[in-house]
């Protein structure tokens, strides 16, 4: 089987984890890089032995031999980016947040169905193994219907040394992080109704916000609520893990720190440690996401070989992106957002 031919744009902080990651997936390899930085391209590209490299994403378009591209560059020139693969008819993966504006993921989503190209954000956080462990027990009926959830991700984290531009946005937890989180609260309950949300800052050396308490009433009539923060001080600090209470009604499951899954219902209470496997080049606490990079990138070159739609596609996303704008218009406004109206 001849291997599916890829190019990176953009060399920066987690793009190295997206490298690691391509190296382990079956059936796709990466070709040609592109970072207008010339010592990141060149790290990057001696890192991994890209001969290929390109400090222009127009010139590396226009030179192509490749099957897909995987877009990991910050949110500014995401539309242009996928609108340029479009352009050449080429797949594309592209980084959260997908866009800067609803509008913008809209008309990207647009663009690459008139192409007839596959779209996927890289959503990665629902392909973690203790999610999809809370997914694979919900779908076996072991709670039977869920009518109320949490899904929480509390720390006091330093993720500004690594990516300090996360402190100088005017949106900051709910835009970066609270995105995932709302993501997996669509995967485990469904899509979204309506939202209330409150923010708040902690930090006074940040721009945005860096709390979020988030209200949200799914189509099937459960309610859930997502709270994000990076002021959380905590004796043993949980990053980077989500935490996910379910009731249902016949029974509860709770996915607790140290990737403890506890499933309780008419046979009793199961305990399972659901942790993910810390792969060769993965660290911790990374290895979570590390794993769920993978994982979310051998589903991408599945599809495309299949032809089938992936889990976070663009129009998909669309639904997600949807619940972070009325996050921060609710917040703003201190009243509910219906999402269908976004969505038109």
């Amino acid at each position: 089987m001849q291997k599916l031919r890829g190019a990176l744009i953009g060399c920066g902080f987690f793009a190295v984890n997206q490298m690691h990651a391509w190296n382990d997936v079956e059936g796709a390899e990466i070709v040609a890089i592109c970072d207008r930085d010339a010592e990141r391209l060149r790290i990057v590209g001696d890192q991994f032995a890209i001969a290929r490299r390109y400090s222009d994403a127009a010139q590396m378009f226009a030179d192509g031999g490749f099957d897909f591209v995987d877009i990991a560059t910050t949110v500014q020139s995401h539309r242009a980016l996928v609108e340029m693969a479009a352009a050449h008819k080429v797949p594309a993966i592209c980084q959260k947040p997908f866009a800067r504006t609803l509008s913008d993921a809209k008309a990207m989503v647009a663009a690459c169905r008139a192409a007839g190209i596959p779209l996927m954000v890289h959503e990665n956080f629902r392909w973690q193994t203790p999610i999809q462990a809370v997914r694979k027990a919900l779908d076996a009926g072991a709670i039977g219907e869920p009518f109320w959830g949490r899904f929480s991700f509390r720390s006091g984290f330093d993720v500004f040394s690594g990516q300090p531009y996360l402190a100088e946005g005017e949106r900051f937890i709910i835009e970066d992080l609270g995105i995932h989180t709302l993501d997996i609260a669509r995967f485990i309950l469904g899509d979204v109704t309506k939202l209330t949300a409150r923010t708040g800052r902690v930090n006074p050396k940040i721009r945005g916000e860096d709390v979020a308490t988030i209200l949200l009433d799914h189509e099937g009539g459960a309610t859930s609520i997502v709270d994000v923060s990076y002021a959380t001080k905590l004796g043993t600090e949980p990053f980077p893990e989500t935490l996910i209470e379910l009731d249902g009604t016949e029974g509860t499951i709770r996915l607790s720190q140290g990737y403890r899954l506890e499933i309780t219902n008419a046979s009793g209470t199961s305990v399972t440690d659901v942790a993910p496997q810390l792969l060769s080049w993965a660290s911790r606490p990374w290895h979570n996401i590390q794993e769920s990079v993978f994982a979310i990138q051998q589903h991408w070159a599945d599809r495309l070989r299949d032809g089938g739609e992936t889990s976070t596609s663009g129009a998909d996303n669309l639904k997600t992106f949807a619940l972070v704008e009325a996050a921060y218009e609710s917040a703003a406004s201190a009243n509910p957002v219906e999402i269908g109206a976004l969505l038109k």
